[in-house]
């Protein structure tokens, strides 16, 4: 608590004190917000722990800094900020805390050992019991549309400006829920090898159109396959992506160190120094 307040302290100095801070609105921090989650993310990534600390940090800096901009305008503040998220967390956790303490100044929870079985939502709903992890998030997305100012549909809670491959990802799972998935994870594969077919069609006829239309639709079968089967698709991607960066700048390093540039090797000598790549990073 005390660090905290101490961070709190120095932004509403900096706030009153500093040209920079004193002129930033919601606005112009927004940008620098979308970078430095993403700093973040790729320090996940890395599982760098100094540089994940580092960027929890800034990360944090941009949440208190709207924050204060809202106190400012008379909107809200950090306590406000901190006891809405505490306030729905207690709500969307009833197998945790009593549906009565919600609201409450100190929320206690269950007794040990108590289990709420016959837990309902506040329009009587019956919820699952939450004995696991897929119990939870299936009440959770439940409990979200039952909020105040909530989600109102099953898939209202995706944000439009989400990555492409991140937005299919939640989208598919937001539907599972409710039930609205495969019954076997392996009934995807048909699915998946019927978008790859249309695709190579519509290829093969030169329609860029339905091409591109097709592509998503394959794209969109796979990141559920990869769903189903309880993989991370935008993660295995970048994962990926760093692999294919570490070998190419093997194979870039290399002809440098032979006096020659890519552009004038053949594909066959890049291949060579790519298997060569493969071998030595082991990645």
């Amino acid at each position: 608590m005390r660090a905290f307040g101490r961070y709190l302290d120095v932004l509403d100095a900096l706030r009153e004190k500093c040209p920079w801070d004193r002129k930033q609105t919601n606005e112009s921090l927004r940008p620098n917000t979308i970078e430095e989650t993403y700093e973040l993310c790729d320090a996940l990534m890395r599982d760098d722990k100094e540089d994940v600390c580092k960027e929890l940090g800034d990360v944090l800096l941009h949440v208190c800094f709207y924050a204060k901009i809202a106190d400012e305008q008379g909107s809200f503040d950090i306590a406000d900020v901190c006891n809405r998220s505490v306030d729905k967390l207690i709500f969307r956790h009833p197998h945790v805390y009593h549906p009565s303490q919600i609201g409450a100044e100190h929320p206690k929870p269950l007794p040990y050992g108590t289990t709420e079985e016959d837990t309902s939502d506040k329009d009587g709903e019956q919820l699952k019991k939450a004995t696991n992890v897929e119990q939870v998030l299936d009440n959770w997305e439940r409990l979200k549309q039952k909020e105040k100012g909530g989600n109102k549909t099953v898939l209202s809670g995706v944000p439009a400006s989400l990555p492409s491959l991140i937005k299919a990802y939640r989208i598919q799972d937001k539907a599972r829920h409710v039930g609205f998935d495969w019954e076997h994870p392996e009934d995807v594969w048909k699915k998946v090898r019927e978008e790859l077919d249309e695709l190579e069609t519509e290829l093969s006829k030169g329609d860029k159109e339905n091409s591109t239309k097709e592509l998503g639709d394959f794209l969109f079968s796979v990141i559920n396959a990869a769903r189903l089967y309880h993989l991370n698709p935008d993660n295995a991607l970048e994962s990926t992506n760093q692999k294919f960066i570490s070998r190419f700048n093997y194979v870039e390093r290399k002809a440098h160190e032979q006096g020659r540039d890519l552009s004038e090797m053949t594909l066959g000598e890049m291949d060579a120094l790519w298997e060569e790549a493969k071998r030595e990073l082991k990645n």
